[in-house]
This record gives structure tokens, C-alpha cells and sequence, in this order.
């Protein structure tokens, strides 16, 4: 048996215990709500959040977790004292050090990684040095710290399984030998993979009219309800920019052998080719909830209460190429990933400031690229030869990221 995926195929008897890291984002909700359905297979032993007290307190009235964690220390007090006055036994914990400890619990075998962000990479690295099968919805960890994770996860028995429709698609379509095994190479007759792009709000907007981008607009994706981070970034298609370079490392296949299509409807998952002309494709609805269901039991199939495809109503399917002049972010992706070392997580942190200064309201969308741009060009780094290395390089190119966005006097968003 391969190490390596060992805890994805161990029999577990009676309910398996699951962490929601992220509980109160999107992912978090979908995730729960495939639990909720699946009780008799799963039960939610911990819950973690940034600071949304209401949603938690809710979900651990309802779930009845054994620990609850907020990364705000304030929103962890208020947690604590709405649960004691409500009789729950849930343990209220706060900030980092609590996330590492849940992720390391040897009494929860299964980690849903879905917290965004830079931040997502600390207990995602604990679950893996503890070999947990770790649900991946956090790309900025693999992002970041791809060759990191992927050694330690091959050293502690762990599993990355992907929650990202396009990698859980990529996943259910490649052959045995490629599944949990980034250092297999390419194997089973893959030739190269297929992501696909909804090509995000502004798919058809000309360069001048993504000059005056609103907020809101950008928050609007067409098919798919996510968070305003990922949101943005799929309007930037700066996300399927770190979904390549996440591909890379996740499925150890090399940077030009990743094709990205757009396909506006997002029935079409992503795609594998084989060398005898083979395509094999994934196809669902655009609802989280599948591939959450799939990473969550694989190699089994659990209920979701998806609806399914009607394949005479969608009629056809569309594909074009992307436009790197109107989405220079996606091009940004593939050099940080060519340039290797810490460019993919120099990236990752000028991409994190820029998005928020941009929720801020405080430069436009269209700078958002060229924030990128520059700090990934401009930022003088050495390659990182430890995690620690990775957060003193983040902590320095965020704050590179501001003082350029200081020095240029971007104008707001009106």
C-alpha cells in the first residue's frame, strides 16, 4: 500500500471526525451542509473561524463540536460566554496556536482546509506532518509552500485531496498512479491537464471599461458564490493563475504541460489529456458541494442533494481562449512559477494586499495587476529554505506591496 495515500484508504470504524477550518466562509457552509446530510458516516469534532461569533455560535449549537476556535481573541471570549449560557460543552479556544492543535489532534483523521489565505498554511502544515487526510480549499497554502507540504505529507502518511472544482476534477480523471502522488511524475498515459475558466465577470469587458470596475461588480460572479477574495480574484484571473500553479505542485506535472481554457457555463470542470487522444472531462453543476462530497469520501460517493445536469437544457458548451492583455494576471502566475523559489508565495502576498486594498476602496481594479506585477518583478528575495523563511518573505513582500501602493497615489474606487 503507498504511504502516501494510506489515510485516504484505512478503514475507520463507526463516524469518521471532521475539523472545518473556515466554518463560517463558504466553503466552511457547504462543507457542513454535506455533513449534515451524512450523519450517520461523519461528525463534526471542531469548528474554526476569524471572528463571525453568530455563525459559530449557531453551528456549534447545532453540530456540538468538541473544540471551537477563533482566530480573534475578543471573538473567542464572546463564544466562550454565549455557549456557557447556552449549556454547550464545545471548548472555546483563540488564535494560531489553537488552529495547529486542532489540526494535530490525533483523534481527527479528516482536516477541511478552507481557511483563505496565507493564513490557511499553518495547520495545513500540522495535518500533514500528522498524516490527516487534509480536504484542500486553501490553494494559497499549496501556492506558497508547495514543495513544503508535498514533502511533508509524503514523510507523515498524509493526503492531499483537492477541493478546488477544478483540481477535485482533475483528481476524479486521472489514473490511479497519479492520485495523491506529486512526486510520481506523469504516469498512465497523462499527456496534460485542462483547467477550465469561467473567464469571471468581465469576460467580454473591453480594457476601458475594466478601468472603472465597481467594487460590487466585481464581488458579482456569474456562476459561482464564493467569498470576496476568491471573488475578485476570479475577476482577475489572478485565481486561475494560482490554480496552475497550485496544479504544478498538487499533481507534480510541470508548468507548460497546464493548459487553461475558458468556458463560461463552468459545466466543465477541468479535463485530462492522454497521450492516445483521450479527453476525460468532469462535469457537474457549479455548487461546491460536489467536490466537497467527493474529496471528503473518496474512493467513496456520498449524497449531496446537487441537482443534477439536464443536458438537453444546457443545449451546448463554449470555449475560448483567455485574454492575457485584459487578464495579465494569469501570465503573472506562470512566470512566478517558472522563476520557482518563493515567487509563487511573493505573488500570493502582493496579490492578498492588493485585493483587499481594492475591498478597501482605496486603489482600482485594474491596479490590482500592476501591484503584482511590480512586486513580483521588482522584490529582491532569497529562496527560502524553511517555513520560516516562507513567512519572513511573506510578512517582507506585503509590506513592499503597501509602501508601492503608498508611493503611486493610486486613486480610490468611486
Amino acid at each position: 500500500m503507498d504511504r502516501f495515500c494510506r489515510v485516504v484508504v484505512v478503514a475507520v470504524a463507526g463516524k469518521q471526525s471532521v475539523a472545518v477550518f473556515g466554518s463560517s466562509g463558504s466553503i466552511g457552509l457547504s462543507t457542513l451542509d454535506v455533513l449534515e446530510r451524512n450523519q450517520s458516516k461523519y461528525t463534526v469534532a471542531a469548528l474554526t473561524a476569524n471572528s463571525s461569533v453568530e455563525v459559530v455560535f449557531q453551528q456549534c449549537l447545532k453540530f456540538k463540536p468538541m473544540v471551537a476556535a477563533m482566530a480573534e481573541p475578543a471573538a473567542a471570549a464572546e463564544l466562550s460566554l454565549r455557549l456557557k449560557a447556552a449549556s454547550s460543552e464545545t471548548e472555546v479556544l483563540h488564535g494560531p496556536d489553537a488552529l495547529t492543535q486542532i489540526a494535530a489532534d490525533p483523534n481527527i483523521p479528516i482536516i477541511m482546509a478552507a481557511i483563505v489565505g496565507f493564513a490557511g498554511l499553518p495547520p495545513t502544515l500540522a495535518a500533514a506532518r500528522c498524516g490527516k487526510r487534509i480536504l484542500l480549499a486553501n490553494k494559497e497554502s499549496m501556492v506558497v509552500a508547495g514543495e513544503f507540504l508535498t514533502r511533508v505529507a509524503a514523510q507523515g502518511g498524509a493526503s492531499f485531496v483537492p477541493v478546488d472544482s477544478e483540481h477535485n476534477a482533475i483528481f476524479q480523471c486521472l489514473p490511479e498512479t497519479n492520485r495523491c502522488k506529486p512526486d510520481a511524475g506523469l504516469q498512465g498515459g497523462v499527456q496534460s491537464l485542462v483547467l477550465t475558466a469561467s473567464g469571471g465577470p468581465f469576460r467580454q469587458f473591453s480594457l476601458e471599461q475594466m478601468q472603472s470596475v465597481t467594487i460590487d461588480a466585481a464581488l458579482n460572479h456569474p456562476n459561482w458564490d464564493m467569498g470576496p477574495k476568491i471573488s475578485v480574484d476570479s475577476a482577475t484571473m489572478m485565481n486561475k493563475g494560482l490554480e496552475v500553479i497550485e496544479a504544478s505542485y498538487l499533481f507534480g506535472i510541470d508548468e507548460s504541460l497546464i493548459e487553461v481554457v475558458v468556458h463560461p457555463e463552468s459545466f466543465i470542470h477541468s479535463m485530462v489529456r492522454y497521450i492516445d487522444g483521450s479527453v476525460l472531462a468532469q462535469l457537474g453543476q457549479a455548487d461546491m458541494r460536489t467536490p466537497i462530497a467527493n474529496a471528503l469520501a473518496w474512493p467513496d460517493r456520498v449524497e449531496t442533494s446537487v441537482e443534477p445536469l439536464d443536458f438537453v437544457r444546457i443545449g451546448s458548451l463554449n470555449f475560448e481562449a483567455p485574454d492575457h492583455e485584459r487578464f495579465p494576471c494569469l501570465l503573472l502566475a506562470r512566470q512566478a512559477l517558472r522563476k520557482g523559489g518563493g515567487a509563487p508565495g511573493i505573488l500570493n502576498a502582493a496579490n492578498e494586499v492588493a485585493v483587499q486594498e481594492f475591498l478597501d476602496g482605496k486603489i482600482q481594479f485594474s491596479d490590482i495587476a500592476s501591484v503584482n506585477s511590480h512586486v513580483l518583478q521588482s522584490f529582491e528575495f532569497a529562496v527560502p529554505q524553511s517555513v520560516d523563511d516562507l513567512i519572513s518573505m511573506d510578512q517582507s513582500a506585503r509590506q513592499y506591496a503597501l509602501d508601492y501602493i503608498e508611493q503611486q497615489g493610486y486613486q480610490p474606487v468611486e
